[in-house]
């Protein structure tokens, strides 16, 4: 009887630590999801202005077509990927096609002083602080995520029930270093 109640015990034990296991990896998978929506509303936010700033800027910047080009193309890339790497891939596009594109309008006082590029451009800075923060904290819930499936007893369960690792957002290295060229 007490090997009875002994194993009976150990199963009960162990079908607690299953369960709690479980539920910890779904709750961190959850909070990773969560937080990319968190991203992804905000990155689609900003690429819903990009047209509104590229209809201000063009009759401005009549010789600076490849910058309002890679603006394009960097919004079409966001609105065609399906991955946290295609995501970040066009966010590099866009982030450096923004960087050149504000730094052409140096030039041109009269864009400078439009009161719709102003707001836009004040608007968009908004935005780029929360990506920032939006992104730091999707990083940590995908390490505390990655972490848990990695390390033991968790990763037996991770295994068994397919968790898979999630991708980290980055920004390309070349993006965060380089600066950016003007040239007329």
């Amino acid at each position: 009887m007490t090997g009875l109640y002994l194993s009976m015990t150990v199963l009960g034990v162990l079908l607690i630590f299953v369960v709690a296991g479980y539920n910890r990896l779904v709750s961190r998978r959850n909070m990773v999801d969560n937080t990319w929506a968190n991203i992804d509303t905000l990155l689609q936010k900003r690429y819903d202005l990009v047209p509104n700033l590229v209809n201000t800027v063009k009759g401005y910047l009549q010789h600076e077509r490849d910058v309002l080009e890679r603006i394009t193309a960097a919004r079409t890339a966001f609105m065609r990927a399906e991955t946290v790497k295609e995501n970040a891939a066009a966010e590099n596009l866009l982030g450096g096609a923004m960087k050149t594109l504000f730094a052409v309008a140096e030039n041109y006082p009269e864009l400078k002083a439009n009161q719709n590029f102003l707001l836009l451009q004040e608007e968009l800075s908004g935005l780029e602080n929360k990506i920032a923060y939006a992104r730091q904290r999707y990083n940590r819930t995908v390490m505390a995520y990655n972490t848990s499936i990695q390390v033991f007893p968790l990763n037996v369960l991770a295994g068994v029930f397919n968790f898979q690792a999630r991708d980290y957002f980055e920004v390309a290295e070349e993006r965060a270093r380089e600066s950016v060229q003007v040239s007329f």
